[in-house]
């Protein structure tokens, strides 16, 4: 098994194979949920690769690359920047031939978490140029997968809703680790199909697929991919309004990955998973974790806007050259709460497709693509 395989590699005292193996073996650990035992590795690794005179080893980069990307997932930006520009230092002489890739996809994600969405799809199609297709490992996280999150990210649903159709991807599909995460991506394009156009039975196939994944994510022991199925699970139930279901399940997810420090993965999820997070400690559920990623979830949203005001080329925000109609403005209220799209159409007793065409015209006038930097660039405006 390749796992044994390149268990090896963890205690080599041979540096040019262990720098070689280290990053396949710490996805590995990742993959299994043990972050402490991947950042082990890279480091066990690193030591060996900075006790070689002369010319630094080659895959120096790719190591100091993991380090950043395990660094941010556990929330210390810190150490995750400094680790991303020593790997760009080194990434000209001690880089493997996937680095490049591997560097893109890293400077993609940092770039969806500031909230710039078209910056990150940049670096993903950088990230396809540069990627090998011949290598020893698979490729477990599609690129395409990978953009289509981001599209969910911007409201563009029928971009998503075309990438499961070019893969001809089914919630009803024979399950595998190599298309574990299509097919997590898969519930996602499911849920927000839902959270939309109301498609009942597109959140039934979500759930449904959902626990086929969990189950097999259990039965493989891949804490990582169980962690994130339960997640995104929580996140379905809360869609649908069931918040007991929901906390049940993130109960689940903030116990395994309480012990091995994740952070990235919940704030990344915005302002459900914040509800949530709320519930959870008042219902006492790992209180001294569920404050610490709360606390996170609030920095992040004071670091997004100050990069925002950062960016503005004047202290005040710029009127817009078209105004909002009354009925716009109603919409854009209600686009500030958790309502689903559905949800907001009946409560302001309208079709969905009007729902969707008010929707259009108020991301134009205010030159945005998603709900979340519309209700930012509203509240930039002063329109609530």
């Amino acid at each position: 098994m390749l796992a044994e395989a390149m268990a090896g590699f963890e205690m080599s005292n041979n540096p040019v194979l262990a720098i070689s193996g280290a990053s396949g073996l710490a996805d590995i650990r990742v993959t299994q949920g043990r972050l402490a035992a991947a950042a082990g590795v890279y480091e066990h690794a690193l030591q060996l690769a900075t006790q070689h005179a002369g010319r630094p080893l080659r895959g120096t980069a790719d190591i100091y690359l993991g380090l950043s990307e395990l660094h941010h997932e556990r929330g210390d930006a810190e150490a995750a920047a400094q680790h991303l520009l020593r790997s760009e230092e080194l990434g000209k002489q001690a880089a493997s031939p996937q680095w490049p890739c591997r560097l893109r996809l890293v400077q993609a994600r940092l770039r969806q978490d500031a909230g710039d969405l078209d910056g990150a799809l940049d670096l993903l199609s950088a990230a396809t140029q540069n990627y090998i297709s011949k290598t020893p490992l698979p490729q477990v996280r599609p690129i395409a997968a990978l953009k289509t999150r981001v599209w969910l990210a911007q409201g563009r649903l029928a971009d998503a809703l075309d990438w499961v159709r070019a893969r001809r991807l089914s919630a009803d599909d024979e399950l595998s680790f190599l298309r574990e995460f299509e097919h997590l991506t898969l519930a996602r394009v499911l849920s927000a199909r839902f959270q939309q156009d109301g498609e009942k039975q597109a959140q039934h196939a979500a759930l449904s697929l959902l626990a086929r994944l969990l189950a097999a994510a259990e039965a493989g022991e891949r804490t990582g991919s169980v962690i994130e199925i339960l997640i995104v699970q929580a996140l379905a139930h809360a869609a649908q309004g069931d918040d007991a279901a929901a906390l049940v399940v993130l109960k689940h997810a903030l116990t395994l990955a309480e012990p091995e420090g994740y952070v990235r993965s919940f704030v990344d999820e915005g302002p459900v998973m914040a509800r949530l997070l709320v519930n959870a400690t008042a219902h006492g559920i790992l209180p001294d974790y569920t404050r610490k990623l709360l606390a996170a979830l609030e920095g992040e949203e004071r670091s997004i806007g100050a990069a925002s005001q950062r960016s503005a080329p004047v202290a005040q925000p710029q009127p817009l050259l078209e105004p909002l109609s009354e009925r716009e403005l109603d919409v854009l209220r209600l686009l500030r709460t958790e309502l689903t799209g559905p949800e907001i159409a009946r409560e302001l007793v309208v079709s969905l497709n009007t729902l969707r065409t008010h929707t259009k015209h108020i991301y134009t006038k205010l030159g945005v693509n998603s709900r979340r930097t519309a209700v930012r660039r509203a509240e930039e405006l002063d329109l609530y």
